[in-house]
């Protein structure tokens, strides 16, 4: 019975991200390519738009997390918040009017900051925190290829139907991960365990605030420096190679495009699970190490040519840098915040600083681009890799802590698992 309701919560987890990938990452350049081409909106108010769900995700980062820490109706928050998504995408079509698009909009991504912090704790209330690494880097692999099943398809239907396919994708796969969320048994999710409580610690102690996790734990801080620093160098990388295509062959640019972000999702999910299987053994920093190396080697290799293969080949790279992070992203923060009871909070409240660089790197490309040109733009973005690298490297710790007994408990287990599997 054990065994059935373990396969079942894994199957469960499993569609839970696939389903619910591209709902986290909200319409994007589907919503821009819609509004130009039926409503012929000028691109001052699509980027309003979307400027102002991108501050809507930012604001509630946080106070998502601190609701994800505090409920114990986790699965309901899901429910509810792919609902709402899946409301504002059916009704999108309907609505031409600035306000009602940016409320559909602002909404969507309010609802949308819930996702990842629910099911990071849902992951760590389920294994706990021995088994949470090699859980996470499952749930990105399906994450990964959910993200490159929704790209084909999307593509496909809107070639087929029209751009406005694309919302009922998306309003369908909000509706899967309903599905799939009621499938969680609610009774394998130890709450304290969820929020970072350690195992038999639950109610002993004044439990923290965030903000207090947030100002004391420096190498919490210095592992948000990082992150930040890493998006404001990676998120304007992919949009200044479009550019660069569109330069060289427009005809070719939008499917090149695509075939980046299909790519690179198909290069995550193999990484993504070997971060899972590997990050307890060699531990976590020297993998963070290699994939923020990456960044600035991609800033440099994309100033060598203009050939637009030679462009979606150095981009496939952001499949193993991106992969690296989104894996240990959680990770990291359950070591850091283990024990405090703020794992969520914790983890919103970072997802909000490097949002903040995200939302901060296309501006500082556009200008250095105006300035200077592509290559200085792309030179400018590695040498923001680089320092969050060298960051990373001098001022974040090794935050794998494996005790002896520990390790003595994962050997015994891996034994009786060759055991069971030699016997069947």
């Amino acid at each position: 019975m054990a065994t059935h309701l373990d396969r079942r919560n894994n199957l469960s987890l499993d569609s839970l991200n696939f389903f619910l990938a591209d709902v986290r990452d909200g319409l994007g350049p589907y919503l821009a390519i819609y509004l130009l081409a039926v409503h012929q909106w000028d691109p001052a108010s699509i980027g309003l738009v979307m400027t102002i769900a991108g501050i809507a995700a930012l604001i509630t980062q946080t106070p998502a997390g601190a609701l994800v820490d505090s409920t114990r109706r986790k699965r309901a928050i899901i429910v509810i918040a792919a609902l709402l998504v899946t409301g504002s995408c059916l009704v999108l079509p309907f609505v031409t009017s600035f306000s009602l698009v940016a409320l559909t909009q602002a909404l969507s991504a309010v609802a949308a900051s819930i996702f990842a912090p629910a099911i990071s704790a849902i992951t760590l209330g389920i294994t706990g925190p021995r088994a949470f690494t090699r859980r996470t880097g499952r749930n990105e692999t399906f994450n990964h290829a959910g993200n490159a099943c929704a790209a084909l398809l999307a593509g496909l239907f809107a070639y087929l139907l029209g751009p406005v396919a694309v919302f009922y994708l998306m309003a369908a796969m909000a509706l899967a991960s309903v599905i799939a969320v009621s499938f969680v048994s609610p009774t394998a999710i130890d709450h304290d365990l969820a929020r970072g409580l350690n195992p038999g610690s639950a109610g002993h102690g004044t439990q923290p605030s965030g903000l207090s996790v947030l100002l004391k734990n420096k190498p919490l801080l210095m592992f948000a420096v990082c992150c930040a620093l890493f998006h404001l160098a990676n998120a304007a990388m992919l949009p200044l190679v479009s550019q660069k295509l569109s330069l060289v062959n427009l005809q070719m640019a939008t499917p090149l495009t695509s075939a980046c972000i299909v790519a690179a999702q198909l290069v995550m999910v193999p990484v993504a699970l070997l971060v899972g299987w590997k990050a307890d053994v060699w531990g976590r920093k020297p993998l963070l190490l290699a994939g923020f190396l990456i960044l600035p080697l991609r800033g440099v290799l994309y100033t060598l040519s203009d050939d637009p293969y030679w462009l979606v080949a150095v981009q496939l790279l952001d499949g193993v840098g991106a992969g690296i992070f989104g894996a240990l992203f959680p990770v990291v923060i359950k070591d850091l915040t283990q024990g405090t009871g703020r794992f969520n909070v914790s983890l919103g409240a970072l997802s909000t600083v490097f949002g903040l660089g995200a939302a901060l790197s296309n501006g500082l490309a556009g200008f250095v681009v105006q300035a200077a040109g592509y290559s200085a733009a792309f030179l400018t973005l590695a040498v923001v890799a680089a320092a969050a690298l060298i960051l990373l490297w001098v001022a974040v710790p090794e935050t794998l802590q494996c005790s002896s007994a520990e390790a003595d408990t994962r050997q015994m287990d891996d034994s009786l698992a060759r055991v069971t599997n030699g016997r069947q």
